[in-house]
């Protein structure tokens, strides 16, 4: 998020001094780490959470629609980018991957079913399959069809258009550019205190990890991409749009193979429904890696638990958060979760060959000796005020911001970095409204289709997808 806001406000204002910190040694390790998350280009086109079924049976499409016109904006951005040469080849960030959705039970078959119906016929996801026929799954995605028992209803669909996104070499890349572009990117610098001033502008006191220098500057405007630290930051400044937050922190693990010979046969995301009573992050998916050239497989999330906001964060984190504004909502959210205390538990008490076995749903020929765990990053979900419940649980972005607009942070995760630039976007928008206008044209030359609903014209849909595909050689 931070490095495209920046890219964004230099490609806009060159004339801005702009100033990124970062408490450890190098950008891009905490989220947008490639081991850190899944690596998918979310687009809503596998991800079953984006459209859930209405009790009367019915399937809106309007939120998965939302979510693949986000990242058609991200591509588009992307594509820019390439052409300008601020980023590398796009294989080093971005490679082709078909999304598929797998379910297995008739309830779960039946649902598959009417998503596909009704996706089928929306322009941005035109070329969605839909089959209950195994040798057609075979085709698509051999190991699910491996030594699968008869008997089981099952049904899947694919969508070639589908990405694998390696998110910290994205983040790296836009970081190199704007460092070699002037923008002073500082490492090992820890911001300690955000502090308005009289004139408006804020005070930033920070400390350096080599030595513990202590510095200070004056900013006209702050953007607090700090991650689950982002509420700490944000509770420090004392802006009241703050007021009710809390985060909740999970972590995750993933089991990874890099055994050619099962990695060979795998070359889709395979996503399928969360277990009854788990919440949508916990959605089990099978995923094609690419990471710095090497092809892997990684199946997950397994859910841990950890205090901490960050992965490298503190263990007090969870009760540092605590303020008299956020406790009753936080206690809400426990009150009101307890399918979520289950989850957790349950994951907590699985070994190495439990999670084998939950892979094995997906994959039934898995074996314990290919797969190992490695931990994945922390995700802070969003605790806030809601008027009817007193508290909720959050699985989403969300953008704060002061009133004044000098101030704005980011709380959340998935879909998280495959819809940075339209948050980024939206941010602009609400934090610069007098300047907007005027950068509306350099926008529409990063993002051509800037402010227009590409599902709404299938032609404009084609040609978009087509032009982005082209420039960052992907194969749809």
């Amino acid at each position: 998020m931070s490095a495209t806001l920046g890219t964004l406000l230099h490609e806009l204002q060159p004339d801005w001094k702009i100033v990124a910190f970062e408490r450890l040694s190098d950008v891009g390790q905490e989220s947008s780490n490639p081991w850190n998350n899944a690596g998918t280009g979310h687009a809503a086109l596998c991800e079953l959470n984006y459209m859930p079924q209405a009790p009367d049976g019915t399937l809106d499409p309007a939120k998965a629609v939302s979510i693949n016109e986000q990242f058609q904006q991200s591509r588009q951005f992307w594509s820019s980018l390439v052409e300008r040469g601020v980023l590398d080849a796009p294989s080093t960030f971005i490679n082709s991957t078909p999304h598929m959705t797998f379910v297995r039970g008739e309830k779960d078959v039946d649902y598959l079913k009417k998503r596909y119906e009704v996706l089928k016929n929306e322009p941005l996801f035109e070329g969605i399959e839909y089959s209950e026929d195994s040798r057609v799954i075979n085709q698509w995605a051999p190991l699910l069809m491996q030594k699968r028992k008869k008997g089981e209803p099952f049904a899947a669909t694919r969508v070639p258009a589908g990405t694998d996104v390696d998110f910290g070499a994205l983040t790296h890349q836009l970081f190199e550019h704007l460092s070699e572009s002037g923008v002073d990117v500082r490492t090992d610098t820890e911001v300690r205190s955000l502090k308005r001033q009289k004139d408006g502008t804020w005070r930033v006191k920070y400390r350096r990890s080599v030595g513990r220098a202590p510095g200070e500057l004056n900013a006209r405007f702050v953007f607090v991409g700090a991650g689950g630290w982002a509420l700490k930051l944000l509770q420090n400044s004392g802006i009241p749009e703050i007021e009710g937050y809390g985060v909740f922190p999970i972590g995750g693990q993933f089991l990874k193979t890099t055994n050619p010979a099962v990695v060979a046969q795998h070359k889709a995301k395979v996503y399928s429904q969360a277990s009854v009573g788990a919440p949508p992050m916990s959605v089990p998916h099978l995923d094609a890696r690419v990471v710095d050239g090497e092809s892997s497989l990684l199946f997950g999330p397994f859910a841990t638990f950890s205090p901490k906001f960050l992965k490298n964060g503190s263990w007090f984190d969870i009760v540092g958060q605590v303020r008299l504004h956020n406790l009753w909502p936080m206690l809400r959210v426990a009150f009101a979760n307890p399918d979520l205390i289950t989850y957790l538990v349950s994951e907590l008490a699985k070994n190495h060959s439990k999670k084998v076995d939950s892979l094995r749903t997906f994959m039934p020929t898995a074996k314990d000796e290919d797969w190992t765990l490695i931990q994945a990053g922390q995700r802070a979900q969003v605790m806030k005020k809601d008027a009817q419940k007193g508290g909720i649980l959050q699985f989403g972005t969300e953008v704060i911001a002061s009133e004044d607009g000098t101030i704005s942070g980011l709380l959340g995760a998935s879909p998280g970095a495959s819809t940075a630039v339209p948050i980024m976007l939206g941010l602009l928008q609400r934090c610069f409204p007098e300047q907007y206008p005027g950068w509306e044209p350099a926008l529409r030359e990063l993002i051509p289709t800037l402010g227009e609903k590409l599902n709404e014209d299938a032609a404009a849909a084609d040609a978009s997808m087509k032009a982005t595909a082209a420039a960052l050689d992907l194969t749809a």
